[in-house]
C-alpha cells in the first residue's frame, strides 16, 4: 500500500506558477504509475497527467500540455507537478493518485490510491 499527501496549492494570479508536491509513504513510489487529476466545483474529476516509469511513458491532458510538467525525486519519494502560465480555468482541487505499475491510464477508476487534494485558485 501507499499513502499520498499533496501540498503546494494556493492562490495565484493568471500567468503565474505553482509547484504541487505529492509525498508517498509505504512502498517505493517507483513501483507505481502516478497521476494528477483535478476537480472543479460541480464537475467530474478530470485527468491532468500520468507517468509510468515501468513503461517509460508520460501523457498530459491537451489543456495543460506545454504548461504543466510532472517530475519526481526518488530520494524523497515525491512527485511534483510544476504548473506554469496558469489560467482561471485551472482552478480546482488537485489530487495525486497511484496504481500498480503498468496499470495507469487517463481514467480515475484506474487508480487505487488517492491523496486528500490541494486547492489551486487562479484569479483573473
Amino acid at each position: 500500500q501507499v499513502q499520498l499527501v499533496e501540498s503546494g496549492g494556493g492562490l495565484v494570479q493568471a500567468g503565474g506558477s505553482l509547484r504541487l508536491s505529492c509525498g508517498a509513504s509505504g512502498r517505493t513510489f517507483s513501483r507505481y504509475d502516478m497521476a494528477w487529476f483535478h476537480q472543479a466545483p460541480g464537475k467530474e474529476r478530470e485527468f491532468v497527467v500520468t507517468v509510468s516509469w515501468r513503461r517509460n511513458t508520460t501523457k498530459y491532458a491537451s489543456s495543460v500540455k506545454g504548461r504543466f510538467t510532472i517530475s519526481s525525486d526518488n530520494a524523497k519519494n515525491t512527485v511534483y507537478l510544476q504548473m506554469n502560465n496558469l489560467k482561471p480555468e485551472d482552478t480546482a482541487v488537485y489530487y495525486c493518485a497511484a496504481t500498480e505499475a503498468g496499470w495507469g491510464t487517463e481514467h480515475a477508476v484506474s487508480y487505487n490510491y488517492w491523496g486528500q487534494g490541494t486547492q489551486v485558485t487562479v484569479s483573473s
